[in-house]
């Protein structure tokens, strides 16, 4: 455990961050809501699929805030409530079609997935994102709402909402305008387009029932108890005795005592509301499907303090985060990138960088694609004006958070070379071990790599890239034997250029030096001083000098940063592949 005094300076900063100035105002509403308690702040997750990248800011804002309020010695619980017990609404893509057949049970009666070796729907989805916030260093305190329910654990607050039935009702119908737009007035809020409609699905947010229906009000759905799912309707409610009827589309009929039943739950836009009360929630963030007048939040907030005399947690809507290369992620279309899927490719201090950085109502792309190269380029960047001290408090901030909890720092790589430079060595070896360490040894002779372990995690992660998300037509393939037919009909100038570089070689045998050789070849070629600024003309013939070598080397007009293919290659076979 980390000391007060070796808490990072940020802790102290209030203004350096937008995590500072929310833990600012986190604790001063606790402080008038509820003075000595500990510090609430919450997310919420449904295992209905897989819980992606955008899922995860759900997560992230709250988890960094409350970190920073027990940086500042404040006690603060961060909840999880895992929505185990909402509907399964539909099959996502990948899963056998005779799925559906358990559409309307909760997610913790569904089968899992096929091969899955959990034994509910719920547990399959809910096992890697648990996994997944570990390595992230994400302490929480979660809550399955399948367990809280069945347990009769809000049995008076159930109670409590089928007695106020008629105020619940009386606050939703103040929303309930779809089919009733008021006349001459223009819709304020901006539609959601299809992408952030799919992305709200399976969250509680979307195609909700609000508990309407004909025999009367009632906000709370039980699941029936032959077919186990919520295609119901409450037909009658008695405030006294707790009878309550209903029917089921699969033909069943049924009385029970709701003082006494624990297979049903409140409607999403009454059970949200109810657990902010009864949790004593102070912070918790809300996607941009929140942010239209009926919203589940929105009207969330007039349930709370009309009903159930609570107050609504403050919070940012956050904004969607996207992937390069793909449009918005939803968990309802299958295949989006999880957590899990970034730690694969990402050391976690990297992950919890792109989320710190950036202001919740910001969107911004998690790359899986050859921009992860830049992202870690802009990362290694930031540590090293970390290290020389010219770093901006804001974006120091970030970096404390990313690499850091009040519990401690998380495992980095204890010799951090570059991440394409990594990428490149294991694409050309394909992750041969002995090969790969003496590459990397030879990169920079006056501090060498001894052990592979030295550049793990982010060794491991870089050959994970290349396996899984480099297409096989983009691999390196050095050539086995010299393209002869290109060598024996060379220019004299092209064959010179070669013959520079093929002299060079041994004293410039380190990533520095080369880089400085093949830039170098043809400045002398054309007279000029190997220090020599660049001209338009140089630039051309450099280009023309590289492509000559990634033709020779990989057969290819382009590839990995000559250096780093040359030292990969090796001396003797860059000679032999060069026509030596």
């Amino acid at each position: 455990m980390l000391s007060r005094k070796e808490v990072p300076i940020v802790a102290q900063s209030p203004e350096t961050d937008w995590v500072s100035r929310f833990a600012d105002e986190v604790i001063a509403e606790a402080d008038r809501r509820a003075p000595g308690k500990p510090i609430v702040c919450a997310s919420g997750l449904s295992p209905s699929g897989p819980i992606h990248l955008g899922n995860l800011r759900e997560v992230m804002t709250p988890h960094l805030v409350a970190d920073e309020i027990r940086r500042r010695g404040r006690e603060c619980v961060h909840i999880i409530s895992w929505d185990d017990y909402d509907r399964f609404r539909k099959v996502p893509n990948g899963v056998d079609p005779s799925w559906s057949e358990h559409i309307g049970k909760p997610l913790t009666s569904v089968p899992a997935p096929a091969g899955s070796e959990y034994g509910s729907w719920a547990e399959h989805f809910k096992a890697p994102m648990i996994a997944a916030l570990a390595e992230l260093g994400i302490e929480f305190h979660g809550i399955s709402q399948t367990e809280q329910y069945t347990a009769g654990a809000y049995r008076e607050q159930v109670l409590f909402a089928m007695r106020e039935r008629a105020a619940i009702d009386a606050i939703l119908d103040r929303y309930r305008t779809k089919d009733k737009p008021a006349a001459g007035k223009k819709q304020q809020q901006k539609p959601l387009d299809e992408a952030e409609v799919e992305a709200a699905a399976g969250s509680g947010a979307a195609d909700e029932d609000d508990g309407a229906g004909g025999a009367g009000y009632y906000p709370y759905k039980p699941y029936c108890s032959v077919c186990d799912k919520d295609l119901t309707t409450v037909t009658s409610y008695d405030d006294e005795t707790t009878e309550l009827s209903y029917t089921c589309v699969c033909g069943h009929s049924e009385t029970v005592k709701l003082s006494e039943h624990n297979r049903g739950k409140l409607v999403w836009k009454v059970d949200w509301p109810m657990r902010w009360a009864y949790e004593g929630v102070i912070f918790e963030p809300s996607g941009v499907d929140h942010s239209s007048p009926g919203s589940s939040f929105v009207v969330g907030g007039q349930i709370v303090r009309e009903v159930f005399g609570g107050e609504q947690p403050i919070g940012p809507m956050y904004a969607f985060v996207g992937i390069s290369g793909m449009a918005k992620m939803s968990s309802s279309a299958g295949g989006v990138p999880t957590p899990s899927d970034a730690l694969e490719i990402m050391e976690a201090p990297l992950v919890r960088w792109l989320y710190a950085r950036r202001r919740p109502n910001q969107s911004f792309k998690v790359a899986f694609d050859q921009e992860i190269q830049r992202t870690y380029d802009e990362w290694d960047a930031l540590e090293r004006k970390i290290a020389d001290g010219t770093v901006q408090a804001a974006d120091a901030a970030a970096y404390s958070r990313a690499t850091r909890t009040a519990a401690g720092e998380l495992p980095r790589t204890p010799h951090p070379l570059p991440y394409r430079t990594l990428a490149s060595v294991v694409d050309i070896t394909t992750g041969h071990d002995e090969q790969t360490l003496r590459i990397l040894r030879d990169l920079d002779p006056a501090n060498p790599v001894t052990s592979l372990d030295e550049t793990r995690p982010r060794l491991d992660r870089a050959q994970a890239w290349i396996t899984t998300h480099v297409p096989a037509d983009q691999r390196t393939r050095v050539r086995t034997e010299p393209d002869r037919e290109t060598l024996g009909s060379l220019p004299a100038a092209d064959r010179a250029a070669l013959d520079l570089l093929l002299a060079g070689l041994d004293d410039h045998w380190s990533l520095d030096g080369l880089t400085t050789l093949v830039y170098a070849v043809p400045k002398l070629q054309a007279g000029l001083d190997a220090d020599a600024k660049p001209t338009p003309e140089l630039k051309i013939a450099q280009r023309s000098f590289f492509a000559l070598l990634y033709q020779l080397l990989v057969g290819r007009d382009t590839g990995p940063r000559l250096p780093t293919l040359l030292l990969a290659v090796g001396a003797e076979r860059v000679r032999t592949l060069l026509g030596a």
